[in-house]
């Protein structure tokens, strides 16, 4: 596959089977090369200003309008109902999500989403959902786009051979995309494949400020990537199934093509992947910790300056070298909701318990940190320069938002570990006031 580089950048891109599918000099020609049909996809306002000013156009074969009337669609254990269970402040973890075998129980990208915490509401465009995915077969004749916001999803196992309107991307383990607010897209797996989803709504993924780290670092611009044009011209007799999510429930319309017969198409909204190693890590190299807004990749910021709806954070491979310095991550009570995941290896500061393909849920004011073994060890290491994190990748979903977790993440899914509040017990207090 071939992508090209560029966060938000102006992007040109045609089918090389259809050179010179694009129109010259205008959006909407009377009549445009081809035979195709211009049709604007607009990620903001058309009066937003020209720095946040989001719109593709895209020339197709048949517009998007095509299709028969919308019907509801049984959505699962999809919800943005936020009051279907009791409110819990307790440090919440769940063991790996189980995969469904495929001989017992076909499931694809959109009946496998399962959502675990949110807040807000989708009419309302203000508000996150997290959900987690699990599926073991493709997506055949249909597709999926999201008329409530924006999808960043994080794969844990198994990756994802994603088909959208702009073209295809293989998004991996160790890699993230997002898909864009009204964007169809559509899923080939090829195993039992699981992984996470931040949905936001209201607000769209953006680079964090550097302010004095300067003009490099974190996620370089050049790193992410946008897939390149490809179209199907696929009659589907039988009905090709569009299925949209909308102020939170599923909605599904029958046509007789593939959405996926955008021949070429130009603009600066548009479906893109980030590999997580790519991430330029910056940390404490004096003494004390810089507090983990320094492992922001990606953020989606509010109307309050310096507060994000939500922040995606990692914690990659990295160096540490602070002197007199308790390194792994301090004990914390936050403002925000702590939302982290797994993807691979043993997280430092719990190395047992919590798992790739798991997840943890610490809330508001909710204190967390590390647990007794980590303490202990931490306090009576040899503080030499030492590779941290080597072969993991954890990350976290920070929203200033106060997540309530569904019904599903609190029983249903049958993962939620009962014992995790065991892993503090064994802190004892080594208070000792004769000694300094």
């Amino acid at each position: 596959l071939q992508y090209m580089s560029g966060f938000g950048n102006e992007h040109v891109s045609e089918d090389p089977r259809c050179p010179g599918a694009l129109p010259e000099g205008q959006n909407n020609p009377q009549v445009c090369p081809y035979g195709l049909y211009a049709e604007q996809l607009s990620g903001s306002a058309f009066t937003c200003p020209r720095p946040t000013n989001k719109r593709s156009w895209l020339y197709r074969i048949l517009p998007s309008v095509c299709h028969k009337p919308f019907k509801p669609l049984e959505e699962g254990h999809l919800t943005h109902n936020w009051d279907e269970a009791e409110p819990d402040p307790n440090q919440l973890r769940w063991k790996p999500f189980e995969i469904p075998k495929a001989p017992q129980k076909k499931m694809d990208f959109v009946s496998g989403l399962h959502t675990l915490c949110g807040a807000g509401e989708p009419r309302g465009r203000n508000g996150i959902a997290i959900h987690i995915f699990v599926c073991n077969t493709s997506m055949l004749n249909r597709c999926l786009y999201n008329s409530d916001g924006d999808f960043l999803i994080v794969p844990q196992q198994g990756k994802l051979l994603i088909t959208t309107e702009f073209g295809k991307m293989l998004v991996e383990p160790n890699e993230i995309c997002v898909i864009q607010q009204g964007m169809r897209f559509s899923v080939e797996v090829f195993g039992e494949t699981r992984g996470y989803i931040l949905e936001v709504y209201g607000a769209h993924f953006e680079l964090p400020d550097l302010g004095p780290i300067g003009a490099n670092g974190l996620a370089n611009p050049r790193d992410f990537l946008v897939p390149v044009a490809w179209y199907e011209d696929r009659q589907v007799p039988g009905g090709y199934t569009v299925i949209s999510k909308y102020q939170g429930k599923l909605f599904a319309a029958q046509q007789d093509f593939s959405p996926f017969n955008v021949v070429a198409w130009h603009g600066n909204y548009t479906p893109y992947k980030y590999h997580l190693e790519k991430f330029m890590v910056i940390n404490s190299v004096a003494f004390d910790h810089a507090d983990p807004s320094i492992f922001t990749v990606l953020t989606a910021k509010s109307t309050r300056p310096g507060v994000a709806l939500a922040d995606f954070v990692i914690f990659p491979p990295r160096w540490g070298v602070a002197n007199n310095t308790f390194r792994p991550p301090y004990y914390h009570r936050n403002c925000m909701s702590e939302f982290m995941g797994l993807i691979k290896g043993h997280y430092e500061a719990k190395e047992e318990g919590f798992q790739p393909g798991g997840a943890s849920l610490h809330s508001m004011m909710t204190p967390h940190g590390p647990d007794a073994d980590c303490f202990e060890k931490a306090s009576k290491a040899k503080l030499e320069p030492e590779r941290v994190a080597e072969g993991t990748m954890a990350f976290m979903f920070e929203s200033s938002f106060n997540l309530a977790v569904t019904k599903w993440g609190l029983q249903t899914s049958n993962c939620l570990d009962r014992n995790y509040y065991k892993c503090w017990e064994p802190l004892k207090s080594h208070f000792n006031p004769k000694c300094k």
